[in-house]
């Protein structure tokens, strides 16, 4: 693995996250990402090797085994952590074609004009904000889709220490013993809590960034309507307070009794 361009991806996704998005990246790289290299890895290295049945029976092994362990965990969990650092890093290509965008542009103008497309193209505006919460979803509907196979082909994501296989070609009921399932149930769960985890942060996020838009959104619209009250109140200022009715406007009259002539009275 080559380290630097490992750290440059790394770097490039951390730079355009949340605060989320960064504990997210930590857990995933710290407690999920190497702690399969290190450990869990090793730990899965010879569980068909040391998978023994009480039996010589030839090809009875091998049946159980793959009735029993149809996929193994090193494979899942590796397609797991692929799939699930892959939209990140599509995030880093978003904002990667928007600074290139910016520099043709610049290139084909011979000035600051670029400025204009994207002001600043690490800000989540337009598609970028879509591109990070589709991130955000399809990340947890991973997680929560491989736990989902976990459970379904791992019941309650543990490992027993004996099975039982009457397949063919085994002659009969035959044990089968499991090495280290102690060993392997305690990764296996702690791989479950750390991939729940993940998909609470996740949702968190997508959380965050859609009450933080709706609040923006909120906030323009508040702006707008004090502006155009501002500017009501200037213009009814300098006409100096009148108020134009339209052309169809008519004042209302008022009838005024006529006036007495001197020297008659009114008769009562």
């Amino acid at each position: 693995m080559n380290w630097g361009v490992f750290e440059g991806l790394l770097s490039g996704v951390n730079k355009y996250s949340t605060a989320f998005g960064r504990i997210w990246l930590s857990l995933v790289f710290i407690f999920r990402l190497l702690v399969y290299v290190v450990a869990a890895e090793r730990v899965w290295s010879d569980d068909h090797k040391d998978f023994d049945c009480n039996t010589r029976q030839p090809g009875c092994r091998n049946v159980c085994f793959d009735h029993f362990f149809p996929v193994s965990h090193i494979r899942l969990w590796a397609l797991q952590l692929i799939l699930v650092t892959c939209p990140s890093l599509l995030v880093t290509m978003h904002v990667a074609y928007r600074e290139a965008k910016a520099l043709r542009r610049r290139a084909a103008e011979g000035d600051d004009d670029c400025r204009r497309v994207y002001p600043d193209p690490g800000k989540k505006r337009g598609g970028l904000w879509w591109t990070y919460l589709l991130s955000l979803v399809f990340k947890a509907a991973v997680d929560v889709i491989f736990l989902y196979i976990f459970y379904r082909f791992y019941r309650n994501y543990t490992l027993p220490r004996v099975v039982k296989c009457e397949l063919p070609p085994c002659p009969n009921v035959v044990d089968c013993f499991i090495s280290r399932p102690t060993e392997k149930n305690i990764f296996t769960l702690f791989m479950v809590v750390t991939a729940c985890v993940c998909i609470a942060l996740s949702l968190v996020e997508a959380a965050y960034l859609i009450g933080k838009r709706c609040r923006e959104c909120l906030g323009a619209r508040r702006g707008d309507a004090r502006r155009h009250r501002a500017l009501s109140r200037a213009a009814s200022t300098e006409t100096g307070g009148q108020v134009f009715q339209g052309p169809d406007y008519k004042p209302p009259t008022v009838s005024v009794p006529a006036s007495v002539p001197q020297g008659e009275e009114a008769l009562p």
